[in-house]
């Protein structure tokens, strides 16, 4: 028998995604499932009850009879306790749940004996699980959001212009951390014309700022900083000392600042003083991307902007929801493809293969038992660099003589009959041909030559 997917509302203040669109309900329907929707789920994202009825969804009013009904229920934000308090046993749970800062809610989900699969829980470094990613999918919108609201608080054009009315300069904007949020940040703010600075601890992103027509600024301090799966791990006080320094350089010279620096399972690091705040000209915006962890703006009040010494400081803990279709339809993709990871013989029911790595990483409780964290994924190991060729010994001519370039001699002979061929070509042949034959000569000339330092392998 078909399981059903149920999608409540999302009752945590200011959210207005969901957990999927009429899109993706018809993509869910032919893996076998059956799909409910609480009535009014969509409406803040743009998808209203009679779209998911047309998509082949059911429309269930009140969330106890959805929860009450659903095998499987796909959620954005973690359940509450009222809702925890609605499942049942042997029920499947998917959406973000942040088992290491909600052990309370662990513990209560485990008591009702469910299998939890937390998006926020998948091995990011499995090539294959970059289509369920949803932690990416949602940073890029924040990421582009974040440049949107600063524009909207900033009073000058992003972009340099040269008017009758004068010169005006390009904004210059500092991003402070560049992974995924913070790339589609860069790459925003590029993309309107400003002049765009960019940090990371993980100088191995160096590349992508540059690419997206960022600058990198680098902290005169060497120490890794990568923690695994594209996070940043905690620096020491000798890097974060330098780092400073060089945040409090950017934050006297640049008019917009843009944070989104986080560590896993840890509060937000606070990278832009108040002092630093102090020091920036009037009219200047920050945009703390990690406010809901406690911000990286000493000033940053959460869900608020404020203006603090002349600075507008945007501190929203919303950037999804202020792109909620987009969001929506996003994750709705991710939950989509992790419902196909579970659901291979697309008849409508799961399982969670605890022998495949990114399943057992998004598991965090099975059937009532905690299973998190997950042990390391079995990662290909890297083969060691192959060693370089010995040097092929000459080949010996006859008689152990060495076989040394053809002689003068032969040389001339071959230049001669070539000599003759093109004379004999030029005197009997047309001239179109003779066209024709240069080009061709010409053309297998500049040809070899394009290719001479190539490697073989590469010359299709």
């Amino acid at each position: 028998m078909a399981l059903m997917i149920g999608v409540p509302r999302e009752i945590f203040p200011g959210e207005k995604r969901v957990a999927t669109v009429p899109e993706v309900v018809e993509k869910l329907i032919k893996l076998g499932f059956t799909v409910a929707v609480e009535s009014g789920a969509g409406e803040a994202a743009n998808s209203d009850d009679e779209s998911y009825r047309a998509a082949g969804a059911t429309i269930i009013e009140g969330a106890a009879k959805l929860w009450a009904a659903s095998d499987i229920v796909f959620k954005v934000r973690e359940p509450s306790a009222d809702e925890v308090e609605l499942m049942h046993a042997g029920q499947t749970l998917i959406g973000f749940i942040w088992p290491a800062q909600h052990p309370e809610l662990m513990t209560q989900l485990a008591a009702k004996k469910v299998t939890v699969l937390a998006i926020d829980a998948l091995p990011r470094m499995l090539s294959r699980a970059q289509k369920m990613d949803a932690l990416t999918s949602q940073a890029g919108v924040a990421g582009y959001r974040a440049v949107i609201e600063a524009a909207n608080a900033f009073g000058r054009f992003f972009n340099g212009q040269i008017t009758a009315a004068g010169k005006v300069l390009p904004a210059k904007v500092f991003i402070a951390g560049a992974g995924v949020a913070g790339l589609a940040a860069i790459g925003t703010a590029s993309g309107l014309g400003a002049i765009v600075r960019a940090n990371d601890t993980r100088a191995e992103v160096a590349d992508q700022v540059v690419s997206l027509g960022g600058e990198f600024v680098k902290v005169d301090y060497e120490e890794e900083g990568g923690g695994g799966g594209g996070y940043a791990k905690v620096m020491s006080e000798g890097f974060l000392q330098a780092q400073r320094e060089m945040y409090a350089r950017q934050a006297k010279e640049v008019d917009i600042i843009i944070t989104t620096a986080l560590i896993p399972g840890k509060p937000a690091p606070k990278l832009i003083t108040a002092e630093m705040v102090k020091s920036m000209k009037p009219g200047s915006v920050i945009v703390d991307m990690a406010a809901e962890r406690g911000g990286n703006c000493e000033l940053t009040e959460p869900g608020q902007t404020v203006v603090k010494h002349g600075v507008t400081i945007v501190g929203y803990t919303d950037l999804n929801s202020r792109l909620a279709k987009q969001s929506s339809t996003l994750y709705g993709t991710n939950l989509f493809r992790v419902a196909e990871e579970l659901c291979k013989t697309k008849d409508g029911n799961i399982n969670v293969n605890m022998e495949d790595d990114a399943i057992r990483g998004l598991t965090v409780i099975k059937n009532g038992e905690v299973t998190w964290p997950a042990p390391a994924p079995k990662l290909p190991v890297t083969p060691p660099a192959a060693k370089p060729a010995a040097p092929v010994a000459k080949a010996k001519g006859g008689h152990g003589q060495s076989s040394e370039p053809a002689s003068a001699t032969s040389a001339a002979i071959r230049l001669a009959v070539a000599a003759l061929v093109f004379w004999f070509v030029g005197a009997y042949a047309p001239a179109a041909f003779l066209g024709h034959f240069t080009v061709f000569v010409l053309a297998c000339f500049v040809g070899y030559m394009v290719v001479w330092n190539v490697k073989p392998a590469l010359h299709t």
